[in-house]
């Protein structure tokens, strides 16, 4: 887990790196504490450029995370306590320039993850970029994943090394936004 975290922050900073100058948006999803995000905004020379929304069920962890947040100076970054899944969570920040869907494919059904690929171009910014993940087993669906985004308009930007367990994908939006439907539901969360 912790090679995968380094691999998100990783790709995270190399988005942030190409995205186009000016204001950026970014939308994280089951956004535990931040740690994927926060850090890497915390150091970087666009995190003023950032404002965003991170969302999470625990409150504990948006506890945490919206304490990290304050602690870095990143005023743009608001942390909500709420189901993930509402897609209305998001509603003031997207289409997003940025969009974090990490540890949560491997934690809903696979017609939800196809589900939740179906609605990530109302949540992404035509150019913009979504940072997934899904642990790699022997019924791999890491690579039917990629195929999904790649059917719901997305390029592939990098994948992580297959002989690794865990999986890291990264994809750029080709399309323009569709609006985003009111009271969507996404997915239903299972656990492992």
């Amino acid at each position: 887990m912790a090679q995968r975290l380094d691999l998100v922050r990783q790709r995270i900073g190399i988005a942030l790196d190409a995205a186009p100058p000016g204001p950026l948006t970014a939308i994280s999803m089951v956004a535990g504490e931040g740690r994927d995000l926060l850090p890497v905004l915390a150091t970087h020379p666009r995190r003023s450029d950032v404002v965003g929304r991170l969302v999470e069920l625990d409150p504990d962890l948006a506890a945490t995370a919206r304490d990290t947040a304050a602690a870095a100076g990143l005023a743009g970054i608001d942390v909500r306590n709420g189901d993930a899944a509402e897609l209305d969570c998001y509603r003031p920040y997207v289409p997003a320039d940025l969009v974090l869907i990490c540890g949560l494919f491997g934690n809903i059904s696979d017609d939800d993850i196809r589900r939740t690929i179906g609605y990530a171009p109302s949540l992404t910014q035509r150019g913009g970029t979504v940072i997934w993940t899904r642990y790699r087993s022997d019924d791999d669906l890491f690579p039917t994943v990629g195929t999904w985004f790649g059917e719901a308009g997305f390029d592939e930007v990098f994948t992580s090394d297959a002989r690794h367990r865990y999986g890291v994908g990264v994809h750029r939006s080709r399309v323009d936004p569709p609006p985003l439907p009111p009271g969507v539901s996404a997915f239903t969360f299972i656990g492992h």
